[in-house]
C-alpha cells in the first residue's frame, strides 16, 4: 500500500510516496537527512541551489560508501564464520571418529 513520507532538507518540506514499511522508509529518509545536516554544518553559509546539489550528492556518495562498506564487513564476517564452521566439523568429525 502506497503511503506518504515527509522529509524536510534546506528548510523545505518534500513528500515521497513508498510502498514500502512506513517505518523502514522513515529510517532512511531521516538518515539522509542526517547526512545532508552532517554536510550542510561544514559549510561556512547557507548553500545555493547548486550548492544544494552539490550536498545531496555529496551526501548521497557518503550512504553510498557506508553501504558498500558495510557489504564488505558483512562478507568478511560470513566468511570467517564459514571458515570456523569448517573448521569446528572438522574437530567435530575427528572427535567422532576417535570414538
Amino acid at each position: 500500500m502506497e503511503q506518504l513520507i515527509t522529509i524536510t532538507l534546506f528548510g523545505r518540506p518534500y513528500n515521497f510516496k513508498v510502498e514500502s514499511e512506513v517505518t523502514k522508509a522513515q529510517d532512511v529518509a531521516d538518515y539522509l537527512v542526517r547526512e545532508v545536516a552532517k554536510i550542510e554544518t561544514k559549510l561556512p553559509e547557507k548553500p545555493t541551489e547548486t550548492g544544494r546539489l552539490a550536498v545531496l550528492i555529496s551526501a548521497a556518495l557518503n550512504i553510498a560508501n557506508d553501504h558498500l562498506q558495510l557489504k564488505k564487513d558483512y562478507a568478511a564476517l560470513q566468511q570467517g564464520m564459514t571458515e570456523k564452521s569448517a573448521s569446528l566439523n572438522r574437530v567435530l568429525d575427528s572427535h567422532e571418529q576417535q570414538n
